[in-house]
């Protein structure tokens, strides 16, 4: 976080302004060496997994499906789901949705998958 800004509360909803783009997380606060990325989310995402971490979706507005090998987790408004490391999942949301994500700094969103929903790594807003 920029030294100017130490000393302020994150403003979400401010934040969420600022996002134009689908399934393009933006990182808005560091703990340690996790971060914590907002992203607004619209139809399906890719396949993928993360092999060396785990990763916390909170929705915070619409609703978030995780798809997943044996079956489908379905969050809303307050809930949060933690996919464990390796585990290949795909978020779907049938209606646009604001999720919070935590996972470390680094981690890419499409894990090994890659493809044109890769969003850069580490980008604030």
């Amino acid at each position: 976080m920029p030294k100017t800004d130490a000393h302020r509360s994150i403003n979400l909803e401010q934040k969420f302004t600022l996002l134009e783009d689908h399934w393009q997380p933006r990182v808005v606060a560091e703990l340690n060496d996790y971060q914590f990325k907002i992203a607004r989310v619209l139809g399906e995402f890719v396949w993928h997994d993360h092999p060396d971490t785990d990763e916390a979706f909170l929705v915070l507005e619409g609703r978030l499906r995780i798809d997943l090998p044996d079956g489908s987790v379905e969050i809303g408004p307050g809930e949060l789901y933690v996919v464990p490391r390796g585990t290949q999942h795909r978020p779907v949301a049938e209606e646009e949705a604001r999720i919070l994500l935590v996972e470390p700094r680094g981690v890419v969103n499409t894990g090994d998958v890659g493809g044109e929903l890769t969003a850069e790594s580490d980008v604030w807003i």
